[in-house]
């Protein structure tokens, strides 16, 4: 029996309500199809830097090297400066392991509230794969005569074709096994040198997938057409900045923060991925019992479908459909259920339930991961 070996990093705030539920989640998925789960935690966050003043160093960077995957919950708090802990610990771990595509599914399940009118969930569902090391988020920057009238900041992007190479080729590979449809993002009538980069490497991939469509969106355009006509995008490839600003659109179109899931993936096998719901800590409602696990929950079914276990994946994407469907239904946009009793349903369905058509069908990213 193969065993996965998780690292496990609950965070702040409402991070270890959701993580746990995840976990029991996958636990359940594990005995119905046959593979083992191991964890160990980390104390990473917030608590932790206030009590010791340390993010994350060298040692724990090797430590978390051993294993397969990360599983992660949330991270934030009021006592500590916005970008400390997202620097110093999320893109330490991201650069590091060299997790060069954050990917973000967006999918529309039957019964969820959203706020496009009429939307249609068969409409909706796509893929953002956002190059996830790169562009603005390098940091590089200067600022000169701070804090006078001629102050003048300086801010890098940093664009290379080996990195955006890797994405668009793991962005052809993933929308060969869906709709074979890839869809570039960019600005590349502003931006000349980046997109021309993004459009010539896309070009050269292009022709090693002809059976795959390829079209070309301004990123401002995106924001209007996601929302509109969201059956038009199977991959959405884009850069570091472009790909943060689409995918929260995304989460919006799909119900809100509390059902959008991510992977942080690492292509080459090398070092672990890592997988987190997208939302914050919350910490105004920690531990009320308020917070939505479907995203932590599906992001968990992300990092089942990076191990090959498609049909794991699916089972858990389906039961936390199916459970927040019935939710909707009854409660409108809100939860309707405690944080415990939505994992408990999630469970209850993973151990009982199949692998409804909804989740098999063409395209699912659940078996597109698994398959690549």
């Amino acid at each position: 029996m193969t065993t996965y070996d998780l690292a496990v990093i609950d965070g702040d705030g409402i991070g270890p309500e959701v993580n746990q539920q995840a976990l029991s989640a996958m636990k359940a998925a594990a005995a119905r199809f046959g593979f083992g789960l191991e964890t160990t935690d980390y104390a990473l966050g917030a608590q932790n830097y206030l009590d010791t003043g340390r993010l994350i160093d060298d040692e724990i960077i090797g430590r978390l090297q051993a294993h397969d995957a990360i599983l992660f919950g949330a991270m934030g708090d009021p006592g500590v400066a916005p970008g400390i802990l997202e620097r110093g610990v999320i893109l330490r771990i991201r650069r590091a392991f060299r997790q060069k595509v954050n990917l973000r599914p967006v999918r529309l399940y039957p019964g969820v509230h959203t706020p496009i009118r009429d939307l249609d969930p068969e409409r909706c569902d796509f893929v953002v794969v956002r190059e996830n090391t790169e562009g603005l988020y390098v940091g590089g920057g200067s600022t000169v005569h701070e804090g006078t009238q001629n102050a003048v900041a300086l801010q890098e992007s940093v664009n290379t074709a080996r990195a955006i190479a890797d994405v668009v080729d793991y962005s052809f590979r993933l929308a060969q096994q869906r709709r074979r449809k890839l869809t570039l993002c960019h600005k590349k009538n502003i931006l000349v040198h980046a997109g021309e980069l993004w459009q010539n490497i896309v070009d050269e991939h292009s022709s090693r997938y002809p059976e795959v469509e390829v079209d070309y969106v301004h990123a401002d355009a995106m924001c209007q057409h996601m929302p509109m006509a969201p059956e038009r995008f199977d991959v959405i490839v884009t850069d570091n900045l472009f790909g943060d600003i689409i995918s929260d659109l995304g989460a919006t179109i799909q119900g809100g923060l509390g059902v959008a899931a991510s992977a942080n993936l690492n292509l080459d096998g090398r070092a672990p991925s890592m997988f987190e719901p997208v939302h914050g800590s919350a910490p105004d409602i920690a531990g009320r019992g308020w917070a939505n696990p479907a995203a932590a929950v599906l992001s968990a079914a992300l990092c089942l479908a990076s191990f090959g276990q498609g049909m794991a994946a699916l089972a858990l994407e389906t039961a936390t459909a199916s459970v927040l469907g019935e939710l909707s239904a009854l409660a409108g946009p809100g939860m309707g259920a405690s944080t415990e009793e939505i994992g408990d349903r999630i469970v209850d369905r993973i151990v009982t339930g199949s692998v409804e058509e909804h989740g098999r069908r063409e395209g699912s990213i659940m078996t597109a991961m698994a398959a690549i």
